[in-house]
């Protein structure tokens, strides 16, 4: 038994995840088995969300303009942990005012799993943006 599979199991075995989740995570390992060819080297785990924007025209000032945004993806991950301390009342409460502020999330379906699958695709994001000469990148390195 590998050392993923084992330590989902602990997991399991502790309360920390359910069933289903262990489930899950299981599955998503035996996927990345299957598409990983023999003898290849794994994938390292991406640790960082990077957006990159750079425009000729400095969006509007004098000279060449660029913004770079590195984000630590454990940021992300321990953000999603932590949803599962927030009492049931409260995650009500706070998807009402999210849905208020136009950002339609339920955070009761926010699971460990779906940032994984999240950052998985983060390679195939396009963005258009309306500058002919400005360019947008987001990708985990």
């Amino acid at each position: 038994m590998n050392e993923e599979r084992r330590q989902i199991l602990q997991m399991l075995a502790e309360g920390k995840i359910t069933a289903d989740e262990a489930e899950r995570l299981i599955d998503a390992l035996e996927r990345e088995q299957r598409e990983s060819p023999p003898g290849a080297a794994p994938r390292p785990k991406p640790k960082y969300l990077r957006v990159v924007v750079s425009s000729a025209d400095n969006f509007g000032g004098d000279g060449p303009g660029r913004v770079n945004v590195r984000v630590p993806l454990q940021l992300l991950r321990a953000g999603v942990r932590l949803t599962s301390l927030i009492p049931p009342q409260a995650l009500t409460q706070v998807n009402e005012e999210l849905n208020k502020s136009g950002v339609p999330i339920d955070l009761t379906q926010l699971k460990p799993q779906h940032i994984e699958e999240l950052i998985e695709q983060l390679d195939d994001v396009t963005i258009d943006v309306d500058q002919p000469d400005a360019k947008v990148q987001v990708f985990c390195e």
